[in-house]
């Protein structure tokens, strides 16, 4: 490397930081290199990992046999002689712990709700199907009956008079209607929240009403909005009912106990299943809470980072001056550290309603015409997309439906003619309904999707039958159009809605096999390899993160996830099969331990059941503004 050396780094001469090469920038963040015209010295060891496979996603050399690493960072990629002729005279060591592994870049959760997951995963868990906790099996619920009877059950068991009960997973469209009167049979005292499946509904039974002062007054006083999705009678509170309920019960859904028994939890599954980046879209409005969440989150041991997106809805609903909107936004960034962080000039909204509990607004009537729900009335919305517009900000939208999406892209549309920005790179967030017109317009408007595979897994058979019907349900998630179209994608899991597993979701996307074993959509499947840039390259670069996170290349994060198998040469059927060794996270090696392997939450689905849920985030974080009082 001394030729090598001094005619990449010394004799050509660094004149400042924006003309170094990425290896370059390697080196000087290592304080490799002196002044211009000096030599190199002190050159901090390497270490080398050699492998059966690297899958590097660079184009310039899309696989390698070994990977050099210095510090945090990778330093070069290719065959083991190139890696060590790039080296020269720098001190390494050659490991082999992954010589019988693939090592591919790593995974990053881009779109999940570590919080969420936390409180429903540690909540009592009936649902329509199967979950696998550290704890055991979690058995799904068969009918109405059986829920009732098992949430009887579970109320019998607690000790404490007073203890709210918490159950999470009930579904209308399996069990029936469920509401205050069923709950007020397993108790007339003690306070039962039923939180639905598609964590966008909320049943009370008359003591939680009562614990959390629901009065007739204060249900007059929500929004007219918030009212046409409630019933006070029924106690039942959905979309923006549920917005409007929650600061009242918020202290029964979220205790300290359970949102850190629950973080661990979800924190050791991620790593489990090969995360090593991940954010929440719709950051924690309740510093208390972003506390609790950090006494977990931003430890230095943590086997991933996680950033934050603001929940610009709530934002814009707090702040009627729309220059505090952006400089409230600014100083959330204060509220993390460590391992945790705000995602810079990043921000999300929402259009419509949930596709599990079939509100999202639709072109067409859905089968038996009820009509969708809208996340945010339409002045509010085109008003908090503005502000963030014209302050520069990257937008995030959560959209379900082919009518939300017209709405979300006549406002893109407008705000793009009356101020033109290049490369905003507005995100379309889950993509499940969408018409085939849509998508020339998605990349006309220069928006990128982030779509959720999952949909076509978990509801594609269920929603031929009813809601959609069968063109419709089939053709959800339409990852082939974009693809052909040349628009930007990557995958997410909406945790706990779904599994927040990349191969999995890598799985779902190229295969697009429902619960009953048929293929929905064949023309919308996806090659193995698309799947994969989909939970990395492409997820970093919808974070605006593709220049540090991604792929294996040179000055790039140390990221690595470590595979037992290829997943672009198995059989497709296989890829949610391959085993995660661990993970190389900014140079630390985390092999996943005997105890994270048995922290698996993905879910067993029965044949035609409804698998995950639809998340609304901003939801949540309404719920935990005020859960201060615990913490």
């Amino acid at each position: 490397m001394k030729d090598i050396g001094r005619r990449r780094f010394v004799g050509a001469g660094i004149a400042s930081a924006a003309t170094l090469t990425p290896l370059q920038h390697v080196l000087a963040e290592t304080g490799s290199l002196q002044d211009i015209g000096g030599s190199i010295v002190s050159l901090p060891q390497a270490t080398i990992y050699t492998a059966r496979e690297i899958i590097t996603l660079d184009d310039a050399r899309p696989t390698a046999e070994a990977v050099a690493i210095v510090g945090d960072r990778i330093l070069w990629a290719g065959t083991l002689e190139d890696v060590q002729r790039v080296l020269g005279d720098q001190p390494y060591e050659i490991d082999t712990t992954f010589a019988d592994n693939v090592i591919v870049p790593g995974f990053i959760a881009q779109h999940d709700h570590p919080v969420l997951a936390a409180l429903t995963m540690s909540s009592e868990i009936l649902a329509i199907e199967d979950w696998v906790l550290p704890s055991g099996t979690v058995p799904r619920v068969k009918d109405k009956q059986e829920f009732m009877e098992r949430l009887a059950k579970a109320e019998s068991e607690k000790s404490n008079p007073d203890e709210p009960l918490l159950s999470w997973g009930y579904h209308p469209a399996f069990y029936g209607p469920l509401t205050r009167s069923d709950l007020d049979t397993i108790s007339e005292t003690r306070p039962i929240l039923v939180w639905a499946r598609s964590c966008h509904e909320m049943v009370l039974n008359s003591a939680a009403m009562e614990r959390g002062s629901v009065t007739r007054d204060k249900f007059e006083a929500f929004s007219p909005s918030a009212k046409e999705q409630s019933s006070f009678q029924e106690a039942r509170f959905w979309e923006q009912g549920l917005f409007a309920v929650l600061p009242n019960i918020a202290n029964m859904v979220a205790t300290p106990e359970r949102l850190r028994s629950g973080l661990e939890i979800t924190r050791d599954y991620m790593h489990a299943k090969g995360i090593t980046f991940g954010n929440e879209p719709g950051g924690i409005l309740s510093k208390p809470v972003q506390d609790g969440v950090n006494e977990v989150f931003s430890n230095p041991d943590m086997p991933f980072r996680w950033s934050f997106i603001v929940d610009a809805k709530s934002m814009v609903a707090t702040y009627s001056d729309d220059a505090q909107v952006i400089a409230e936004t600014e100083k959330l960034a204060s509220w993390y550290g460590g391992m945790t962080s705000l995602a810079p000039k990043q921000a999300k909204l929402f259009a419509d309603g949930a596709i599990y509990s079939l509100l999202m607004q639709v072109r067409d009537p859905y089968l038996d015409g009820h009509d969708g729900e809208w996340m945010m009335d339409r002045d509010l919305f085109e008003r908090a997309f503005r502000i963030y517009w014209d302050a520069g900000y990257q937008i995030h939208i959560h959209v379900n439906g082919d009518a939300g999406l017209d709405r979300v892209l006549d406002t893109l549309e407008s705000n793009l003619r009356r101020n033109p920005r290049y490369d905003h790179r507005t995100v379309l967030v889950h993509f499940a309904v969408s018409a085939s017109d849509q998508v020339e317009r998605i990349r006309a408007l220069g928006a990128i999707v982030s779509g959720n595979p999952y949909y076509v897994t978990a509801l594609a058979d269920q929603y031929s039958k009813v809601g959609l019907g069968s063109e419709r349900a089939d053709s959800m998630v339409r990852l082939g159009d974009l693809s052909l179209t040349g628009i930007p994608w990557s995958l997410h899991s909406d945790m706990p809605m779904a599994p927040a597993d990349p191969l999995f979701l890598m799985w779902c996307a190229v295969n697009r096999e429902t619960t009953s074993g048929r293929i929905a959509g064949a023309d919308q499947r996806v090659p193995a390899e698309m799947a994969l840039r989909g939970v990395t390259i492409e997820a970093a670069y919808a974070l605006r993160l593709s220049d540090e996170i991604g792929s294996i290349e040179p000055g790039k994060r140390a990221n690595l996830t470590i595979l037992d198998e290829n997943p672009l040469s198995v059989d497709p059927a296989m890829i949610r099969d391959i085993s995660v060794w661990g993970t190389v996270m900014e140079g630390r090696v985390l092999p996943v331990s005997e105890r994270t392997q048995k922290a698996s939450l993905t879910p067993t689905l029965a044949p035609n059941s409804l698998a995950d849920e639809e998340v609304n985030r901003a939801m949540l974080n309404h719920a935990l503004m005020v859960v201060h009082t615990h913490l």
